[in-house]
């Protein structure tokens, strides 16, 4: 294959389509291109959700936006826009060059509150309680702090223009997801089809325009559209669908974890009206024998997990080959992409989970897929879960190096399910012995392996943060989801994070099976105590969603639930509904839940009774308010 594709002369771009990150590329093309280069493939890679928002966000597109506003239902954020435009348009370069970093120096007026038309956006400083007169960023900044308090103040207006572009030209762009609702969990194809044969607006003009100039610029031969989420297909579509419009020849490829997740029963054909191929799972495998088949060296019987159309029917081809070895895939690269150009945005000013909006990291994989997968809400019986593989240390700080040695950056991102302990451990010292100096964060589970002296050296190894899934705080539901862990357990192992200097995020989930309101309340006591006793300084609620690849979905009478039925779908499967005894109303409690956590990120009322924090009645809780403290003492 390595020695046949250079003969055959095919050129193969990645795309990243919008939305994804604005902070950093999404790390998919820089795996896949990384892996063509080193197999001789001539490929390249295209980051256009990066490219669409500087599009959008400079002068320029300022004037189309102010144009469409013009003729725009009112909305407080257009009437603002309307009003301070002049002001906009004289500081939208500027800013957009701040939080590039390019001109650290703006951020004395940015800090003046002087400098930037301040949107409805701004009223969320209002929140932070201060004395007449007093900065009410103080408590987060304080007298210094300047870089940071201005790209807070930078994003609060982005983010007001993004509401005008919402409220005046699309209400489905967000920064991070973009028509989401069209593509999530949909069994009919028609959402997306109507919008897709919708008259273009602007935001769909400028995608195209940037894709026709990325056509050019690289003359492709095949396209890989990688969707991570379904915040990215529409616009992927939208992409596909200028390809096509300008040459029919090139062959367009959909992939990545919405495509892995959602459209493993794919029988949809209109979806090859824009795409000719979809590949399911790790794409090494299915690229290279798809690219032998395009350049004559295979037929089309013998391509590997990949859907076609074939007489008007979609068809599922699956030769059954051998993965491409972890160790073997080669080093992702980012040449090609403006890293240059990526915004540090400063949304959250709790400082852990501003890491995932603030700074480009690399991101790296230390492990292929997940050495626990018991987890019973996961999608354990997929690929990207079940199939565990890693790299010998070695090869990880090889790889390190090699990124570090190409984009001159030294922060990295590992991006596991759950990367390892051993393998961390092996890691930190392989980086200790060489002295290479990098700072790097990443996803674990909270497990007892993470003593007090792993901690160490993982953070004299360049670690600062760490995330891990808590998930419901019930040692009951901890069980029923085979988590593997006790709620003591984790306070332990996060203090001990924690000790060594390294922030903590904890993930949490609401509306497990069987989860009662005690069950809730109970779970946020928990969490508060893991917040006052100083054990994370992070953490997310999110809602429980069964899907039908995750143990609950597979066999819900384990877990007490009646699953709904899905109706017959060619299209998107993933979430399945399900009737729980317990009647439980959950979207009330998470909006409690949420309001509760927001503050306790922000040092707020983590000594108050939890029950203060619901709008309605709720039990008292039955956890010792000590119990933590208790744990961490005995241990």
């Amino acid at each position: 294959m390595s020695a046949a594709l250079p003969a055959i002369a095919l050129r193969v771009l990645s795309v990243i389509p919008p939305m994804t990150q604005l902070n950093t590329p999404y790390p998919s093309t820089a795996y896949l291109t990384g892996f063509l280069r080193s197999r001789g493939i001539a490929a390249q890679q295209v980051d256009l959700a990066l490219a669409l928002v500087l599009k959008l966000f400079s002068r320029e597109g300022l004037a189309t936006l102010h144009e469409a506003a013009a003729r725009a239902q009112r909305s407080p954020a257009v009437e603002y826009f309307e009003a301070a435009y002049e002001r906009y348009r004289a500081t939208i370069t500027p800013v957009i060059a701040f939080l590039q970093g390019r001109d650290p120096t703006l951020a004395h007026r940015i800090n003046t509150r002087a400098f930037l038309p301040e949107g409805p956006r701004f009223a969320a400083l209002d929140h932070y309680i201060a004395e007449e007169g007093e900065d009410p960023l103080a408590w987060a900044f304080g007298a210094l702090g300047l870089q940071d308090r201005a790209r807070h103040l930078a994003t609060l207006y982005l983010n007001d223009l993004a509401d005008v572009l919402r409220d005046a030209v699309d209400p489905r762009f967000e920064f991070v997801r973009y028509a989401e609702k069209l593509a999530t969990s949909q069994p009919s194809f028609d959402p997306l089809a109507d919008a897709l044969g919708a008259p273009p607006n602007l935001v769909d003009e400028t995608l195209r325009e940037l894709t026709v100039m990325s056509l050019e610029q690289h003359q492709p031969d095949v396209v890989l559209l990688s969707v991570p989420f379904p915040g990215a297909v529409y616009a992927a579509l939208r992409i596909a669908q200028t390809i096509k419009a300008r040459d029919p020849n090139i062959a367009v490829v959909l992939g990545g974890g919405f495509v892995n997740t959602e459209l493993r029963e794919l029988a949809e054909p209109r979806l090859f009206d824009f795409v000719d191929y979809v590949t399911l799972d790790a794409g090494e495998r299915p690229l290279l024998a798809l690219l032998e088949h395009l350049g004559a060296k295979r037929s089309r019987q013998r391509l590997v997990r990949t859907f076609v159309r074939e007489d008007g029917a979609v068809k599922y081809v699956n030769l059954v080959e051998p993965d491409v070895a972890f160790a073997e895939v080669g080093t992702p690269t980012w040449d090609g992409l403006p890293l240059q150009d990526y915004l540090s945005l400063l949304d959250m000013l709790n400082p852990m989970n501003r890491l995932w909006s603030d700074g480009r990291w690399n991101k790296l994989t230390v492990a292929h897929g997940c050495y626990w997968k018991k987890c019973s809400f996961c999608d354990v019986s997929l690929d990207y879960i079940s199939r565990y593989e890693g790299a010998s240390a070695e090869v990880l700080v090889d790889r390190i190096e090699a990124i570090v040695a190409e984009t001159g950056q030294t922060g990295f991102h590992f991006v596991d399910e759950a990367a390892p302990p051993k393998a961390l451990k092996a890691l930190a010292a392989e980086l200790q012995q060489r002295g290479t100096s990098i700072s790097w964060w990443g996803n674990i589970r909270f497990e007892k392996s993470f003593s007090p002296e792993l901690c160490q050296q993982l953070a004299d190894s360049g670690c600062i943060a760490i995330s891990g899934g808590l998930e419901v705080a019930s040692d009951r539901l901890l069980n029923l989801m085979k988590k593997g862990v006790s709620v003591e357990q984790v306070a332990r192992v996060t203090k001990a994070f924690t000790d060594a200097g390294i922030l903590v995020h904890a993930y949490l989930m609401y509306g497990f099976p069987t989860q009662t309101v005690q069950d809730t309340v109970d779970a946020l006591e928990y969490v508060r105590q893991l917040f006052e006793n100083g054990c994370i300084q992070s953490g997310f609620f999110h809602r429980f969603a069964c899907t039908v690849h995750s143990p609950v979905g597979l066999a819900p009478q384990d877990y007490g639930v009646t699953l709904l039925p899905l109706p017959d779908s060619p299209f998107a499967k993933n979430d399945v509904g399900f009737v729980d005894p317990t009647g439980v109303d959950h979207d009330a409690l998470g909006r409690c839940l949420k309001k509760a956590i927001y503050n306790f990120m922000h040092g707020i009322g983590i000594e108050n009774d939890v029950r203060s924090w619901f709008d309605m009645r709720v039990p008292k809780p039955t956890v010792n308010r000590h119990r933590i403290a208790r744990a961490l003492e005995t241990a």
